[in-house]
């Protein structure tokens, strides 16, 4: 039996994650992110695939990230009929992060089609709707961690922690046939150790093949502690003088994040008791989620939470989906805290938040997320001295602070330190990654002796 792996997007970037994996006649597809650029440019890539949907057997989820799953109501749209097995933590954040994601190409596309009318171009449509991303979540069906499952044939599947976000998974693919096993391990995204809320990364042991992704291949995070001191002092500072501090974050596992160290530093007095205002609706849902599905913590949350301690349950916080009630927070003068999204500021409430607050000098904004090139998150982590917003200019008066140690992707180290655990290996693949960072660590694991490579987009590679 031939087995082979198509690598069709998250190759040599960091977005849009999906690698088919063939055995004889039958495919498995892990993950269909969405690819997410220029207008034009994600249109044609997302709506144009080098493989049959309707051959496709099985489709294994990662996690709920959108530059993972978001490409899914793409694929049934073009056929996709076959069930997509996934942890049930993943199920429930991915449902809404996929509506979502729907929303906004609805919203979009209104914007872009008001534009062509006036110019006379021909209307344009979304790349899915609010309801056909539902739809999307209808074939769904989840498995446990460490739970070995049949999703096709010869081909079983085995999620394990990766320890990235709340119900995250490596995938292991074993593919039998009479001859031989063949075992492929999938670990894009792999989370760090001793991240707040979740268990570290499990090692799967055995494994022939691995995919692994490289977003940080060249490069080290700082300790995870220094993110709650940087968030102390800013806060504190900021509290001080009599300031609202602002934190854009993105509303899946970093808001939580960020809920769970404001906990730790209310508890520990370690700040003043002000109010905390998480402004958006998708991340009130999120962390409503999060709660339910507890038993996917590490053990030291799940024990305050059997005790009724509810990390996301703080006295002083409030969870706002009113845009009423959002607008008020920028007429009211008492020293706050306010977490909205987006996490780049590109879009969402704190653009308002942002807008309103700005230009203030006793007021801060802390960035807690990477904040991509040509972005207003960006520009602010620049600290330039004009920035738009809404195509209004503002003074940039407001402190920056930023923190850099809350990544939840595993650096250059883990990396190492996992691929040491899983050997031998017979060969790496190095994805989601931009191609300087997959080439680096590509050329450091070449020099330990490791068998790895970086394929290219659509490239197919036979496996031994």
């Amino acid at each position: 039996m031939s087995v082979k792996i198509k690598f069709l997007g998250g190759v040599r970037t960091v977005t849009g994650s999906s690698h088919l994996v063939i055995a004889d006649k039958t495919e498995v597809l892990l993950d269909a992110g969405l690819f997410q650029g220029h207008r034009d440019e994600s249109y044609a890539i997302n709506t144009t695939f080098s493989f049959n949907p309707r051959l496709i057997n099985a489709l294994v989820l990662s996690h709920a990230h959108i530059d993972h799953c978001g490409n899914i109501p793409s694929l049934i749209k073009k056929g996709l009929r076959c069930k997509i097995y996934t942890t049930s933590a993943t199920k429930d954040l991915a449902e809404l992060m996929l509506k979502d994601s729907g929303k906004i190409q609805e919203e979009d596309i209104r914007y872009v089609n008001k534009i062509n009318k006036r110019i006379g171009l021909p209307e344009r449509k979304p790349l899915y709707t609010k309801k056909e991303a539902a739809k999307a979540t209808k074939i769904f069906r989840s498995i446990s961690y460490n739970q070995k499952f049949c999703i096709a044939k010869n081909v079983f599947a085995t999620l394990v922690d990766a320890g990235h976000i709340l119900g995250s998974a490596i995938t292991i693919l074993d593919i039998k046939d009479e001859n031989r096993n063949i075992r492929l391990g999938y670990a894009v995204d792999l989370g760090r150790k001793n991240l707040p809320l979740l268990n570290n990364p499990v090692i799967p042991k055995g494994l022939d093949y691995l995919i692994l992704e490289s977003t940080y291949g060249s490069r080290l995070h700082a300790p995870i502690e220094e993110a709650q001191s940087k968030l102390r002092d800013a806060i504190s500072r900021t509290l001080r003088r009599g300031g609202k501090v602002l934190i854009p974050s993105f509303t899946l596992e970093r808001t939580q994040e960020v809920i769970f160290y404001l906990n730790e530093l209310l508890k520990d007095k370690l700040i003043p008791s002000v109010p905390i205002y998480v402004d958006s609706p998708l991340a009130t849902d999120i962390t409503e989620v999060f709660e339910y599905h507890h038993d996917y913590f590490d053990p030291t949350t799940r024990q305050e939470f059997s005790k009724g301690n509810s990390p996301f349950e703080l006295l002083n916080l409030r969870f706002i989906r009113d845009q009423y009630e959002s607008k008020a927070l920028n007429a009211d003068k008492r020293p706050m805290i306010i977490i909205a999204g987006s996490g780049m500021c590109e879009s969402g409430r704190i653009l308002h938040h942002l807008q309103n607050n700005i230009e203030d000098s006793r007021n801060t904004i802390l960035v807690v997320g990477y904040m991509a090139k040509d972005t207003l998150g960006r520009r602010i982590v620049d600290r330039e001295k004009i920035v738009r917003i809404f195509g209004i200019e503002y003074e940039l008066n407001a402190e920056v602070v930023i923190v850099n140690a809350m990544s939840g992707h595993a650096d250059k180290n883990d990396l190492l330190g996992f691929v040491n655990a899983c050997l031998p290996l017979k060969r790496i693949f190095l994805v989601h990654g931009e191609e300087e960072q997959e080439l680096d660590l590509c050329d450091t694991f070449t020099k330990m002796g490791i068998n790895a490579y970086v394929p290219s987009k659509d490239e197919e590679v036979l496996l031994d």
